[in-house]
């Protein structure tokens, strides 16, 4: 890899819990993006980058303007920059990718690197359980709901959506930090059912929050992001490990 290294990061929730306390973080990550585009080969953003986020044709949802600058800055520079789509995202259309120059990922995907296979997602309805939220998920993505959803005018859809998150788990914290043991981690079960089909050497999610770093056998590893509110991780890959790490500036 030329000593260039990968970089995962997901969960800002941009916009939370109020816009001041969203400017400070979203200047800690254009600081972060700053310090690694020396050596970035390629940068994930692994979902969840805003807390919300909804494409009108002609409006996108204000606050982000520097991290929005960034990675225009990163991409004209040469710098892949991929975005996975979150839980909180899903309604993204074609704004990064015109704009941007951003690759857009609405699925999980596996990169092969130096032999390293890697299966990069959000994690959002993956594995057993939560089916509350796979049963919302297939009602918010409807093609029909969506165009309706559209039909409001932004005032009331971004207000309506402001409203929901205040009851995110990323603002009430509710049963992130607790690490339940693997038996009761979704990702983890999920990464060990998916072993059975196919080789994975590294697992990359988001959605949980909570960073972690789990053998899912003697040679996968499950890899979770954690978030920028209270953690600030991220993980590298230098061709062949990745690490989690935290961001301390």
């Amino acid at each position: 890899m030329d000593n260039k290294k990968i970089y995962f990061a997901s969960d800002f929730h941009l916009g939370v819990p109020t816009l001041e306390e969203s400017h400070i973080r979203e200047k800690k990550i254009v600081d972060w993006l700053n310090y690694i585009k020396q050596d970035a080969k390629e940068i994930h953003l692994v979902g969840d980058i805003f807390d919300f986020w909804y494409e009108y044709k002609y409006t996108v949802p204000k606050g982000t303007v520097r991290l929005l600058g960034k990675i225009a800055e990163l991409t004209d520079s040469g710098i892949p920059v991929h975005f996975y789509i979150g839980n909180h995202d899903l309604w993204m259309k074609d704004y990064f990718e015109k704009e941007l120059n951003v690759t857009i990922h609405r699925k999980p995907i596996i990169k092969t690197i130096n032999n390293i296979k890697l299966l990069i997602g959000h994690g959002d309805g993956l594995g057993p359980g939560d089916k509350g939220y796979k049963i919302l998920r297939k009602i918010f993505t409807n093609k029909f709901i969506w165009w309706c959803y559209s039909r409001l005018h932004p005032n009331l859809a971004f207000y309506i959506a402001k409203s929901s998150s205040k009851r995110s788990r990323i603002v009430t914290a509710d049963s992130d930090e607790k690490f339940l043991g693997n038996e009761n981690e979704w990702l983890f079960l999920y990464c060990r059912e998916y072993l059975k089909k196919e080789k994975i050497d590294y697992f990359i999610f988001g959605h949980r929050h909570l960073p972690l770093t789990l053998n899912v056998d003697d040679k996968a590893t499950y890899i979770n992001l954690g978030e920028w509110i209270n953690y600030c991780t991220y993980a590298e890959f230098d061709g062949e490990k990745v690490n989690l790490k935290k961001w301390e500036n």
